[in-house]
């Protein structure tokens, strides 16, 4: 097998990764690849290309003997910066993302859409190097470019202030003293005729969530020490695991220390028992709430290359709401909702409309709050006229996920979760209005935060249909909040002090 530096990083994490790209290339599962983070990460290296002012780019190309030759007449040219500089030597390619050339020495840079290091960038980097000295080139410096995640933008972009550039040499001369070793015995794993005998490990999602995780956790039963929740650290679920305790019974019959998150979800899966429910704190949590009740649920993007005024990369972009409005205790709940038009500045025209469908000081009920007041800070912080009815939202806002984090409603079927991807079909079983999986193009909040974005470059009419989507999606969410509040009531009004307190 020949590397790149890709197949090299992978190597690293799981030298079975290459094998199982030669010998068994059908097991890969595709989801772990999302499609826009992939074009986000191309966008940043686009736009990094120019921060070093004019330069090369050389083309890719399948010949990559192409790309070869065409980098060796930019070099020889006295070309001060090429993007996709490409080298190889004994079957090892790569293609450096900014190559500075000042004529005796070069630099490398090694352009990241992430906003700080990470430990296998630094294996990228001595790669490239490595590489690159086999061909005779004197590298003098290696070097990370980086998003800054503090750059404000404000007007036209600043690529100076949008990336951050490190100087990682130093780091580089421990790593590179390891890397003939590590070729060697990485290609010689890829070309075995048998399945290597390497086990699960820590490393099956790290640095990266692995493609052929499934393959190689065919055998891990479900309801396994890795499925423990309550905040369990990953470094006592292999603890357990490399001790042969694996199963939830396995953990019990162990005496192992668990806290009491963790042993009722343990406890509970095995039993399966009712729901487990505090009728005197689910009466009060229903009784802080205020009529008319508004349910609200926002979407958002990120990118990270802040598009408008105000943000920062990676910042959580508002572009719809939904509310379903309870007027008064169990009455059949108004709908309205708000779907920004793809391509502009989706925040002002949200912000206003929240503040029209919402009037100040009402009672507002969100699932995880923490996430929609953050989102109201930042749009009262952006819009000063709109401040105050915004802060107003934003302060009287309850959270529906209270009762569920508190464990004063469990549920054995939530897996010691308190996601309302776990609660409400636990809560509502067979309901079909609520069935996610039989919505339209959009079903979950990754793919509607992936799909408004793209919107903008689809012709209307194959827009349309992600638009119905998107408001589908988003009404879905706030109906649930509905839902899942009238079976709080239910359990809470089968006690006579009901109404008591």
């Amino acid at each position: 097998m020949n590397l790149s530096k890709s197949r090299y990083c992978s190597a690293v994490q799981c030298p079975k990764i290459l094998w199982m790209q030669s010998h068994m290339p059908e097991e890969y599962d595709e989801t772990v690849m999302n499609a826009s983070t992939l074009a986000m990460g191309n966008a940043v290296g686009d736009l990094a290309m120019g921060y070093y002012g004019d330069f090369t780019e050389i083309p890719y190309s399948d010949d990559k003997s192409a790309m070869l030759a065409a980098t060796q007449a930019a070099l020889n040219n006295g070309v001060a910066v090429i993007a996709e500089a490409s080298f190889a030597v004994d079957g090892n390619f790569c293609s450096v993302d900014i190559l500075r050339n000042f004529g005796g020495y070069v630099e490398i840079v090694e352009v990241k859409s992430s906003t700080e290091l990470k430990d296998i960038y630094l294996h990228d980097m001595a790669y490239q190097c490595y590489v690159l000295q086999q061909c005779g080139l004197n590298v003098a410096r290696v070097s990370l470019m980086h998003i800054n995640n503090q750059y404000v933008r404000q007007g036209a972009l600043d690529l100076r202030e949008l990336f951050t550039v490190e100087d990682h040499t130093a780091d580089m001369d421990a790593l590179l003293a390891d890397i003939p070793d590590n070729i060697a015995r990485f290609k010689a794993i890829a070309d075995q005729s048998d399945e290597p005998d390497i086990g699960i490990s820590e490393n099956c999602d790290k640095p990266y969530e692995c493609g052929y995780k499934s393959h190689c956790w065919r055998d891990i039963p479900e309801n396994s020490v890795f499925d423990v929740a309550g905040h369990m650290h990953a470094t006592k679920k292999w603890d357990m695991y490399r001790r042969g305790i694996v199963t939830f019974a396995e953990i019990i019959a162990s005496g192992v220390k668990i806290n009491d998150k963790q042993r009722r979800q343990v406890t509970g899966e095995l039993s399966r028992g009712a729901p487990e429910i505090n009728k005197r704190e689910i009466r009060l949590f229903l009784n802080s709430l205020r009529y008319p009740l508004y349910h609200l649920d926002f979407e958002t993007y990120q990118a990270a290359i802040p598009e408008y005024d105000g943000l920062r990369p990676y910042s959580q972009v508002p572009f719809q709401f939904s509310l379903h409005i309870e007027y008064t205790e169990g009455a059949e709940p108004e709908h309205r909702e708000f779907l920004a038009e793809a391509g502009a500045d989706p925040r002002r025209e949200l912000a206003e409309r929240l503040c029209a469908d919402i009037p100040a000081g009402v009672c507002v009920l969100a699932y995880n709050k923490a996430f929609e007041q953050s989102r109201l800070l930042e749009l009262a912080r952006q819009f000063p006229d709109l401040s105050g009815h915004l802060t107003s939202i934003r302060e009287n806002i309850e959270d529906l996920m209270l009762p569920f984090e508190k464990q004063d409603y469990y549920d054995w079927r939530f897996k010691g979760s308190y996601s309302i991807k776990y609660v409400l079909p636990a809560l509502c079983p067979g309901d079909p209005e609520l069935d996610y999986n039989a919505l339209d193009l959009i079903h979950n909040g990754g793919e509607a935060m992936d799909a408004f974005p793209a919107l903008a470059a689809l012709p209307p009419d194959e827009a349309e249909p992600y638009r119905r989507a998107l408001l589908a999606y988003c009404r879905l969410d706030t109906l649930a909040m509905v839902k899942i509040l009238a079976r709080l009531r239910e359990e809470a009004k089968k006690d006579k002090s009901f109404e008591s307190i």
